[in-house]
């Protein structure tokens, strides 16, 4: 009997392999920038797709979905000032210990300068079913109801609604 792979835990597997790999070259560089940061995560989509580990569009959409996330998240450390459990809606011991280590690392606002992160604000705001996301809380634009998720996932359609359009919670 043959099992198929699901392809959402597919992506899922994707978008964490491309942060790997974009946050191991992050963590090495001496200027840390959004630039910089979108652009390794482009370098880590190029090699996804040449390693054949995902189809082309598949990887471009994911390594957007990346770049949302960690826009998103160090945008909100470095302007709130909070910890990452207030991104990310919950308790951080709910999330795998190697990828909440990442994003740390990534997501610290001492690395990234504020400034870069007012263009990709508006980008990095709206979440939409389909979509892969990174854990945390979303919040239904709709009817305001929470979607928490602990590891990275695709986005379902509201539970309680079935909106479309969701906003990172944050604390």
């Amino acid at each position: 009997m043959t099992t198929q792979h699901d392809p959402i835990d597919a992506l899922g597997e994707a978008y964490e392999k491309m942060f790997e790999r974009a946050a191991e070259h992050f963590q090495h560089a001496e200027e840390k920038s959004l630039p910089l940061l979108h652009r390794l995560v482009d370098d880590a989509r190029d090699e996804a797709i040449s390693l054949k580990e995902i189809a082309k569009d598949d990887a471009e959409q994911v390594a957007e979905y990346l770049k949302r996330d960690l826009s998103h998240a160090t945008q909100y450390l470095a302007e709130s000032g909070h910890e990452l459990k207030g991104w990310l809606g919950f308790e951080t011991s709910l999330v795998e210990t190697g990828l909440l280590d990442l994003m740390l690392k990534v997501a610290d606002p001492t690395a990234v300068k504020l400034n870069e992160f007012k263009e990709s604000l508006q980008r990095a705001a709206t979440y939409h079913t389909g979509e892969i996301t990174a854990p945390g809380t979303l919040v239904c634009a709709q009817c305001g109801e929470q979607l928490h998720f602990h590891r990275i996932s695709k986005v379902p359609p509201c539970p309680k609604c079935h909106g479309t359009v969701f906003q990172r919670a944050s604390a």
